[in-house]
């Protein structure tokens, strides 16, 4: 399996430092996660048939046409190659880099020629290929391409069958450059996921948008009961809840800017989103923060393959920013000595 943030437990074997002392900056997941209403008791109880006020609630939110509830994007992400596989046979494959791990990963694994382009390249990279998948905002980066240039692509790639899919796992934040709305066009596939503004990654929810046959041709895929019931109850409620939502957003937005300053005042020149801020830096400079970090329990998502750089998150609390500065200045000092 590949390696992803949130890992604690592996922090703690390796630095020898129990996981309640660590404070958690390695994934882009809000800090703040939405307060789980209570559950009807049979959640637990009855097999998890599909609740259609579930998919009617994402469309409303994501402002899709159609939507199928998955056990998280991750569910999609393994089931795309496949079933691309069955209807298309081997495919060209390019995926956005660098970007989440997972998606070059499974189509690689899936018998399909994957390579992998950096952004900039896309442009020309859509002619040569059967199928595009790109994250937009991007995780690591924040990067982002605009619609209209996603659409283009789409267009391009639908004249001969193909697909683009679309990773908007980030793009709660920035809801201006999702094409979720057009989702209905064909080829076009678009995932999304609760776990990332909505703090609920443990609940494994996420959607995907697309054509109807599309859909049904996934869902047959990954089969009955997908989605747990406590899941689709806990869903409904977080995607129907606007005023936790605009809340919620707000206080992002603040804390994303803090964050970005904050580095910025240590001489870290770091891009990204209101959620996570990244850089790169030569690998050895990467290692050595890193570490740094560590030794001190806060933990951060370093890349060293397809990206040299480091990925923090947002800390839950005035006490977390305050550990975090600390450790800056400590590396501050340290890197200017």
């Amino acid at each position: 399996m590949l390696e992803h943030g949130g890992n604690l437990r592996d922090a703690a074997l390796r630095f020898g430092r129990p996981v309640p002392d660590w404070l958690d900056l390695s994934t882009g997941i809000n800090p703040q996660p939405y307060p789980v209403p209570d559950l009807a008791p049979d959640a637990w109880h009855r097999l998890p048939e599909n609740d259609p006020a579930l998919a009617l609630a994402a469309c409303a939110y994501y402002n899709a046409p159609l939507m199928l509830p998955v056990a998280g994007t991750q569910a999609a992400i393994q089931a795309l190659p496949r079933l691309r596989l069955l209807s298309n046979g081997p495919s060209k494959v390019v995926v956005a880099a660098p970007s989440y791990a997972e998606h070059a990963h499974h189509w690689a694994q899936h018998g399909h020629q994957m390579r992998a382009v950096p952004y900039a390249g896309l442009r020309t990279a859509v002619d040569s290929c059967d199928v595009m998948v790109v994250c937009n905002p991007n995780n690591p980066t924040g990067a982002t391409v605009p619609p209209y240039c996603l659409l283009s692509w789409s267009q391009k790639l639908a004249a001969r069958g193909g697909w683009l899919v679309v990773d908007e796992a980030f793009g709660d934040m920035t809801p201006h450059i999702s094409v979720a709305p057009w989702s209905d066009r064909p080829g076009l596939i678009v995932l999304r996921s609760v776990g990332k503004f909505f703090g609920l990654a443990g609940l494994r929810l996420g959607f995907v948008a697309a054509q109807q046959q599309m859909l049904t041709t996934l869902a047959d895929q990954l089969g009955p009961w997908a989605v747990s019931g406590p899941a689709q109850q806990i869903g409904r409620a977080a995607l129907t809840d606007r005023t936790w939502q605009h809340a919620m957003r707000t206080e992002l937005l603040v804390d994303g800017a803090r964050l970005h300053w904050l580095l910025a005042d240590h001489d870290i020149k770091a891009h990204g989103s209101a959620l996570y801020q990244w850089w790169s830096w030569p690998q050895m400079q990467a290692v050595a923060f890193w570490e740094h970090m560590a030794q001190r329990g806060i933990w951060v998502r370093l890349f060293e393959h397809q990206a040299c750089g480091i990925r923090l998150g947002l800390p839950p609390h005035e006490e977390g920013w305050k550990r975090l500065a600390q450790a800056l200045d400590d590396w501050h000092t340290q890197d200017k000595q």
